[in-house]
């Protein structure tokens, strides 16, 4: 018998497993596992939110307070606090924008459980409660939608950027009026004749260090990064080729060996190759194509040639470049270096090479081709200022894509938190049984979301709060915290609206997570696997 000595689940699994189970094992060490995480994140809700520097395993720096980034970067080990993390990336994936409100809300209503455990209820009945108080939830956020906001022209750049405002501005606070009319314009160039089929990839951002946020422009078209190769730096209205494989001799697949006896054999073979070489650069010329594009290396010889035909050649490296560079041109990539068809041929009306702020950067433009894509140039002083800024952008674009779905608004800026804490807390006492402390709870997390906003404001949090509540209970449903002055205000005046859609599904996604979390109640850890660790990689590139 050596060896099963001990008794219980000791000796059903292997050893070097853990296990944990029970309330205070198991439940409490959860919530607070996730407890911490929404602490990291709460502080940067809001427009008055604090930044987060986080250094993640490459040494990388972010500074940011745009929560999934910042979810995404931390490597949480934790798996309740996972399953938070999820939900934020789902949020993010789904609307592209309140992650940081997913993540909070679930860890509020996790903190509100814990208090309730602690008061003796059993988690099923919490989670009964929440499920009956999400519902609930998701019939006053229906009733407190603003009339009159589901149809919208979101082509009409007013209404656009009236719904964008308030997302652009929790990541970039006083710069909204700048960033919105650039996102806008974007976007509304870019957006199809059904603008449910808008897609976000259309909207590029190009980074260019220097300037100031002011010299940000939209172009129409695309910005690459690289300069032209050969000599010829601008071309109007010209055909485009492009070639996939590169613009090069080739060499052939097979070994071969060429036995040269003389002289003049050998000053033939190299002829033969120029001759070969001119042949296919003058076919893509008599094409009419007046533009090379190259997805690898531009061989000398060969860019030889492209000058004396007078063709513009550039080389985009990337592959998802050269894809978004042929939808702006409407071109087909050829794989290899041959006299391409009309119908491959691309077309735009200008591409130049320009100098931006020290960087040469390839312009292409394409008015007439209507809505491929356009490119957003930011411009600031350091390169995590650029990050964070396009982090606004993507959420602008995001939120753009979310109001050509559903264009339904509800009040920003707290008013329909408080508004649902109101409406659900009159709920939990019509009814009976337990769970009505439960939803008696619920109804309190929404107040952290006014609380954050103030206390990242450095407001009073309490006195809000109740002049909140005041001014609800006496029938203003849309009065919410102006951060600027630090008073509550109507927030119809104030033009901030948040996407109802947005509200919902981040709603939705903490309450199932908290709901998730809080059904567990055990967990088994199998040991981890050992074996050699891998050995550090080093000299890598930044990328």
């Amino acid at each position: 018998m050596v060896g099963f000595s001990s008794y219980g689940i000791q000796s059903m699994l292997k050893e070097g497993h853990r296990h944990l189970s029970g309330l205070d094992e198991a439940v409490l060490k959860n919530i607070d596992a996730c407890k911490q995480l929404s602490t990291i994140t709460r502080t940067s809700l809001g427009p008055n939110g604090m930044n987060k520097m986080v250094i993640n395993h490459l040494d990388k720096l972010f500074v940011t307070n745009d929560a999934a980034t910042i979810v995404n970067e931390l490597e949480v080990q934790h798996p309740a606090a996972k399953l938070l993390v999820l939900a934020g990336k789902a949020q993010q994936e789904e609307i592209g924008d309140g992650a940081n409100l997913t993540v909070s809300f679930a860890g509020e209503l996790l903190q509100n459980a814990e208090e309730l455990i602690r008061m003796g209820l059993h988690p099923s009945e919490i989670i009964v409660g929440y499920t009956k108080a999400i519902n609930k939830t998701v019939e006053v956020l229906e009733e407190l939608v603003e009339k009159g906001s589901e149809s919208m022209n979101v082509r009409d750049k007013d209404e656009t950027i009236s719904r964008m405002r308030s997302s652009v501005a929790s990541k970039q606070f006083g710069q909204e009026d700048i960033l919105c009319p650039l996102i806008a314009e974007a976007c509304i160039q870019v957006c199809p004749k059904n603008p449910a089929n808008f897609n976000v990839d259309n909207v590029r951002v190009a980074k260019l260090l220097g300037g100031g946020l002011h010299d940000s422009t939209v172009v129409r078209g695309l910005v690459l990064k690289s300069d032209a190769a050969g000599t010829i730096k601008r071309m109007e209205k010209a055909k485009v080729a492009v070639f996939v494989g590169g613009v090069d001799t080739t060499a052939t697949e097979t070994k071969g060996t060429v036995l040269i006896h003389s002289a003049e054999q050998l000053e033939n073979y190299a002829k033969t190759e120029e001759a070969k070489v001119e042949e296919l650069i003058k076919a893509v010329a008599d094409s009419g194509a007046k533009v090379i594009v190259s997805g690898a290396a531009v061989g000398e010889m060969a860019l030889h040639f492209c000058e004396r035909y007078k063709l513009m050649v550039l080389k985009i490296s990337s592959k998802f470049e050269l894809r978004r560079f042929c939808r702006t041109a409407g071109a087909v990539g050829l794989l290899k270096l041959s006299q391409p068809d009309q119908d491959d041929l691309g077309y735009v009306d200008s591409i130049s090479v320009e100098e931006i702020g020290g960087s040469r950067v390839t312009i292409v433009k394409n008015e007439q081709g209507g809505n491929s894509v356009s490119t957003v140039v930011l411009r600031g002083s350091t390169d995590s200022i650029l990050d964070d800024l396009e982090r606004a952008v993507d959420d602008g674009v995001n939120t753009y894509k979310a109001m050509c779905r559903d264009s339904r608004i509800v009040p920003g800026a707290a008013a329909t938190e408080i508004e649902l804490a109101k409406r659900l807390k009159e709920f939990s006492f019509k009814e009976t049984g337990l769970d009505q402390y439960a939803i008696a709870k619920f109804a309190e997390s929404f107040e952290m979301i006014p609380k954050t906003l103030a206390e990242n404001a450095g407001l009073n949090a309490i006195e809000i709060i109740s002049s909140l509540y005041a001014e609800h209970a006496s029938g203003n449903s849309k009065v919410g915290i102006d951060l600027e002055e630090g008073v509550c205000k109507d927030v119809s005046t104030l033009n901030i609206w948040d996407l109802h859609i947005t509200k919902f599904f981040a709603l939705k996604y903490a309450a199932d997570a908290a709901c998730t979390v809080l059904r567990v109640d055990q967990i088994i850890m199998a040991k981890p696997a050992g074996g050699p660790k891998p050995p550090p990689q080093g000299g890598m590139d930044e990328d």
